[in-house]
């Protein structure tokens, strides 16, 4: 069983502050492009009430000329507390949209500085922006402006091995007025591979006075523990590590304030959670609901006999009804 030092034990049973917002866990769930709906969040927050959720990314841009907000920006008035993050790299578009997160029920407003996807970084936004710290710093001091709610800033640590500024780049970021900075310790040229490297967490854990949430190869309370210790975070974001297992950031939350782990759900009561989060998302889309079930259901069906063969057809499965009867069949199989 992993293990807190007494010290660290003592901050993080203590809420989490983030400027005027005090959170009462110190596990996050990561924005996640295409899985961090309502539904998912929905699934996560059974299992951890109070932990910090946040929407899928919102093109700042694009809520300018919409007639109305796109369906990723809906939230549950009772999920809280909840983040909506946005990017972009016009400041005043980036205001404008911060505006509309806020009357839409956001307790946080997060901005994108790290995703490494070309089609974000080709228009500016993402990690692109910490090759323009200047224009970084003028989003967040913008948008500080705007809203009354805190503004924070998900980055990571630089662009390439040969431009790893985080440490310069996280400084401007607190002096225009951060509240907080999650930071994936992974280069923008890493993508997702390779080690996080939780070295330069602890180091900008120094240089800061805001909170510092680590992310990055949090995969169980063992790596969520061994993270903290290593880095002084104030927290951690569970990202990749969810996917097909919506319980793991409750089960770090649930380590961190009592001290013991909780026992992991079984392979059927994986399926079972596989098969409402299957229903739960066509109640909500429909049929683009039942396609984006496919891969969720690919993420959760694995560790037991015939799981590959399961897999294979649930990412081909045309309609909500044959998704449950092979979820049925399949949990048969684990009696």
């Amino acid at each position: 069983m992993p293990t807190l030092s007494p010290e660290l034990q003592t901050k993080l049973a203590a809420p989490l502050k983030i400027g005027n917002l005090e959170v009462k866990s110190r596990v996050l769930q990561s924005p996640l492009s295409g899985v961090t709906d309502l539904v998912f969040r929905r699934l996560v927050r059974r299992y951890a009430p109070e932990s910090m959720v946040y929407t899928e990314m919102v093109q700042a841009s694009g809520l300018h000329h919409a007639r109305e907000l796109p369906k990723i920006m809906e939230v549950d008035p009772n999920e809280k507390p909840i983040t909506i993050q946005l990017f972009d790299c016009r400041p005043d578009f980036l205001a404008e949209a911060a505006l509309m997160a806020v009357r839409e029920g956001a307790d946080a407003v997060d901005i994108n500085m790290g995703c490494p996807v070309n089609k974000i970084t080709r228009k500016g936004g993402g990690s692109s922006l910490l090759r323009e710290p200047e224009t970084a710093e003028a989003i967040v001091r913008t948008v500080v402006q705007a809203v009354t709610v805190p503004v924070t800033v998900k980055t990571r640590i630089g662009w390439d091995d040969n431009e790893i500024n985080i440490l310069d780049f996280a400084r401007r970021m607190e002096d225009a007025g951060a509240q907080m900075l999650t930071l994936h310790a992974r280069t923008r040229a890493q993508g997702y591979n390779g080690k996080a490297r939780w070295e330069w967490i602890r180091r900008a854990k120094e240089v800061l006075s805001i909170p510092v949430i680590a992310n990055g190869d949090i995969f169980s309370v063992a790596s969520a523990v061994q993270c903290l210790e290593e880095t002084g975070a104030d927290g951690v974001m569970c990202s990749r590590g969810t996917l097909g297992y919506p319980f793991l950031v409750g089960e770090i939350d649930y380590f961190l304030k009592t001290g013991e782990e909780k026992t992991p759900p079984t392979t059927l009561e994986l399926l079972q959670c596989a098969r409402e989060h299957l229903e739960m998302l066509y109640a909500y889309k429909g049929f683009r609901g039942l396609q984006q079930a496919r891969k969720h259901m690919t993420w959760y069906v694995k560790g037991f006999p015939g799981a590959h063969e399961f897999r294979d057809k649930l990412a081909k499965m045309e309609t909500v009804e044959e998704g449950c009867d092979l979820l049925e069949k399949a949990m048969l199989v684990c009696h």
